[in-house]
């Protein structure tokens, strides 16, 4: 199929005003994998009904409609990119998981899209989207199905009761099920679970407002202007897994070294309190703040960015802090590594690498970036990227060969596609049902929407489907 006509459908699990990774970055491939006009995009968000919304959504942000939704994505996306959006956004049911702080699908999502169009599927975050996805295969809905996996989902559960064991089982199945429904598979970076046939690549980039903000910096320095006159901070949602333990200790051990040091941060989360107390204890002068957007003009004058977080799989803050032209501090580690082409990002091994790298950050002052460090940062770079390494760019999208000739290879591919076909019927079977559904961690009578979803998003109600269920046949 000529790329002209390609129709790229993007799932992802999470939806503004919620300004988490999965519900920014899809929002913003969409926005710019659509804008050349060569290709149709549809971005596939959940809608929630309004108790998860309140759940879910800060500072009370509501809505009655799915229309209405929309036009607060669309309005907060034309804000930051400067250009209308040209792609669609469909709605599926979902449902938030309170013990997962995630939002799970309802039913089978990939119905949002007609048959007649479902040619290229984008599966942002394919282990969490297919969990327990009941219906059609992907890979038959489909005819090439893209997986970005944003996230580690094996460190967040190590942390549970049985971590290890749940972590162990969990790593098995999400193989497993990324395997069954995905043709390709890109990790944001090798901080992510492993998967068969995959590849690393940062596939995102940063909001463009970031990039104009550091323009005017690398304007004030070429003038002479002191463009920096705060010292250090960091921002992030503010539970202790994200940085903050580390930060903190890293500074209680090293007061000494770091006197007269200041660093400011600032957050929401669950862990806000604790941590606050927690820097009132330091002779060091820590303060914390409520969370704002990191584009605020509050933060355009700090110098550096401290960041010790090693649970992200590719940190957006850091993206962000490097794109307005500041010194990062970070750990050595496989989430940083896209980040270390850049001269003003300082890694660091141990702990008197960070004393050492935070004393040099301080007197110093940020090197100027040059066009091409900043393209790298870009959307424009990360779309470029994305349509690389998922083999979008060539005029066909090219499916493995069955050739006759090659009777050896054939033999094996149709072994394969057979036991991926008898896996994914396991699969199906596994989850049409209420008890194994929830045995895994479903939610309660997410198999089909409710009557309350199925009202607001037009959709036909689940007892006028009873008559076509068939939990033993294949969709």
């Amino acid at each position: 199929m000529d790329r002209k006509q390609q129709h790229i459908a993007i799932f992802t699990t999470a939806s503004l005003p919620w300004l988490t990774g999965t519900a920014v970055n899809p929002l913003f491939r969409a926005a710019y994998l659509a804008k050349d006009g060569e290709r149709r995009v549809t971005l596939v968000i959940p809608w929630l009904s309004l108790i998860d919304q309140k759940l879910v959504y800060p500072e009370n942000i509501t809505f009655t409609s799915p229309k209405q939704h929309e036009t607060y994505v669309r309005r907060w996306l034309e804000e930051r990119t400067g250009f209308a959006s040209t792609f669609d956004i469909r709605f599926y049911p979902g449902k938030f998981a309170i013990d997962k702080r995630s939002i799970l699908a309802v039913g089978d999502i990939s119905e949002v899209i007609p048959d007649e169009v479902a040619d290229v599927a984008v599966l942002e975050e394919p282990e969490h989207l297919t969990w327990f996805h009941h219906g059609k295969r992907w890979k038959t809905k489909f005819r090439y199905v893209v997986g970005i996996v944003h996230t580690n989902y094996l460190e967040y559960v190590k942390r549970e009761k049985n971590g290890r064991l749940q972590a162990f089982l969990l790593k098995y199945a999400n193989s497993w099920l990324v395997d069954i429904y995905c043709h390709k598979v890109i990790r944001l970076s090798a901080a992510t679970q492993e998967y068969a046939n995959s590849i690393i690549c940062n596939v995102h980039g940063v909001n463009p407002k970031f990039l104009e903000i550091g323009n005017k910096k690398k304007e004030q320095q070429q003038n002479g202007t002191h463009a920096f006159a705060k010292g250090a901070y960091y921002i992030g949602k503010m539970v202790w897994s994200k940085g903050y333990k580390e930060l903190l200790e890293l500074l209680d051990d090293h007061q000494k070294e770091l006197a007269g040091l200041e660093v400011d941060l600032y957050g929401n989360g669950e862990d806000f309190n604790q941590i606050q107390e927690a820097a009132e204890k330091l002779q060091i002068v820590v303060r914390v703040y409520p969370g704002r957007d990191h584009a605020d003009p509050i933060f355009h004058d700090y110098k550096v960015f401290l960041n010790p977080s090693t649970t992200d799989v590719v940190c957006t803050t850091t993206a962000e802090a490097l794109a307005l032209g500041k010194i990062v501090v970070c750990a050595n580690h496989p989430s940083n590594d896209f980040f270390k082409q850049f001269p003003i990002c300082r890694t660091y091994d141990d702990r008197n690498g960070f004393v050492e790298a935070t004393l040099k950050a301080l007197a110093e002052e940020p090197a100027l970036p040059t066009e091409a460090q900043r393209h790298q940062l870009s959307w424009e770079s990360a779309t470029e990227r994305f349509l690389q390494v998922s083999e979008l760019d060539q005029a066909v999208v090219k499916k493995p060969s069955k050739s006759p000739s090659k009777h050896f290879a054939s033999t094996s591919l149709n072994l394969k596609k057979n036991m991926e076909e008898a896996s994914a019927y396991v699969h199906f079977l596994a989850s049409g049902f209420e008890t194994s559904r929830r045995a895994f961690g479903a939610i309660p009578g997410s198999l089909h929407p409710d009557e309350e979803l199925c009202k607001e998003l037009g959709l036909v109600t689940p007892m006028s489907k009873q008559g076509s269920k068939n939990v033993g046949s294949k969709k």
